[in-house]
């Protein structure tokens, strides 16, 4: 049950790394744009939305992604930053939710019943029963050195989660201005082979990278908002007695 559980954390990982890969560098040439960020083309306002995204000492995440084997969707709501801190929640198809903390060299999380579950398809009754008594609504810990709790540290790690950010290219168009949360944006269209994409970045401060959202139908399906940049990560250990999985585990 433990490594299953842990296992649809480290899904987030992989389907966060193929949003970097949707994210656009260099394009086409817009003739002579008007507006917010004019004289640039969808390209190149992409790609200093880009730099300050990636730039940014930790950011929030939320929404959905497509999961590793495209049967399914991962939500998520997770506050992230270059130290490798974050905090905080994540469900599997709607089914359930998770709560997730990672800091200094620790990972703690928490699962509902219908999470645990969830993950347990293919258990026996028994097992899956004992399972949800020993773990359900409790807090759980591990240190950061089993396999298991080095790819959750990962996807806590806001360089790993946009390593590949930097190595794309694109044909991104201009599109419309309109606001994100309050937050006055340009709509940008971008390609990735069959699929299509539109995102969204800041035009008043710095161009961050504020949504991004798949079209109907994509094989992966996206959509996420991004939000307060470099605002600290709330990852504090959690209060009261917290389970060691690691003592458990033997």
């Amino acid at each position: 049950m433990r490594r299953t559980a842990l296992a649809a954390v480290c899904l987030i990982t992989a389907a966060t790394a193929g949003i970097t890969g949707c994210l656009p560098g260099q394009d086409k040439a817009d003739s002579k744009p008007k507006g917010p960020f004019a004289g640039l083309s969808g390209g190149q306002i992409a790609d200093r939305a880009l730099k300050a995204t990636t730039g940014a000492a930790s950011l929030r995440m939320k929404g959905e992604v497509a999961d590793d084997e495209g049967t399914g969707t991962i939500g998520l709501d997770m506050a992230l930053d270059k130290k490798g801190e974050c905090a905080g929640t994540m469900s599997m198809g709607g089914q359930g939710k998770a709560d997730l903390i990672k800091t200094g060299s620790t990972v703690y999380m928490k699962y509902d019943e219908a999470f645990l579950r969830a993950q347990s398809k293919g258990e026996s009754k028994a097992d899956t029963d004992a399972a949800v008594d020993m773990l359900a609504g409790k807090w759980t810990k591990m240190a950061v050195k089993g396999q298991d709790a080095k790819d959750i540290a990962g996807f806590c790690d806001l360089n790993s989660v946009l390593a590949g950010a930097g190595d794309v290219s694109s044909d991104a168009t201009r599109g419309k201005t309109t606001t994100v949360d309050g937050t006055p944006a340009i709509v940008l269209h971008e390609k990735d082979g069959k699929d299509r994409y539109t995102l969204y970045v800041a035009t008043e401060g710095k161009p961050y990278l504020l949504r991004v959202d798949s079209a109907a139908g994509a094989k992966e399906p996206v959509h996420l908002a991004f939000a307060d940049y470099d605002k600290p990560v709330p990852a504090q250990k959690p209060a009261g007695k917290v389970i060691d999985l690691d003592a458990l585990g033997g």
